[in-house]
């Protein structure tokens, strides 16, 4: 994720209040952004795949050409459901939950969310949940 958001060259910091209206600003800025880069690529997905809807004589090329639309199709699901994640997350904002632990109701932290402006669980949570999965997973 490559999101610039141009808010006067604002970063939020640590050293501020956390959540501040800025802050907020700032981070449903970077999440619309997101959201219409995601929509934009999707729009060029859609364009490139009914392009590509010839019929290839060889049966290599044709396969081929399956597998990069299967491939496509697969990141563009993927994709779907991030735009939920980032609506799900404008959402916690104009609620006022956004950058608080759904787990320990403790900030998230800006840094974090500066990276994953989706994330829902602070660093130790997500790293406890993480621990836990392998742990279920291995047995």
């Amino acid at each position: 994720m490559n999101i610039a958001v141009k808010a006067n060259g604002y970063r939020p910091s640590e050293d501020e209040e956390f959540m501040n209206e800025r802050q907020l600003q700032y981070f449903k800025q970077k999440l619309l952004n997101w959201k219409e880069e995601i929509f934009r690529e999707s729009r060029e997905t859609l364009t490139h795949l009914q392009a590509e809807t010839e019929n290839h004589p060889d049966i290599a090329d044709r396969a081929s050409s399956e597998t990069d639309r299967s491939l496509e199709l697969r990141t563009r699901d993927r994709q779907r459901k991030l735009i939920s994640k980032i609506d799900e997350a404008i959402r916690r904002i104009e609620e006022g939950s956004y950058g608080y632990c759904e787990e320990t109701g403790e900030p998230i932290g800006v840094a974090r969310l500066d990276a994953r402006p989706i994330a829902t669980l602070s660093l130790e949570a997500q790293e406890r949940h993480e621990r836990r999965e392998r742990i279920h997973r291995d047995d």
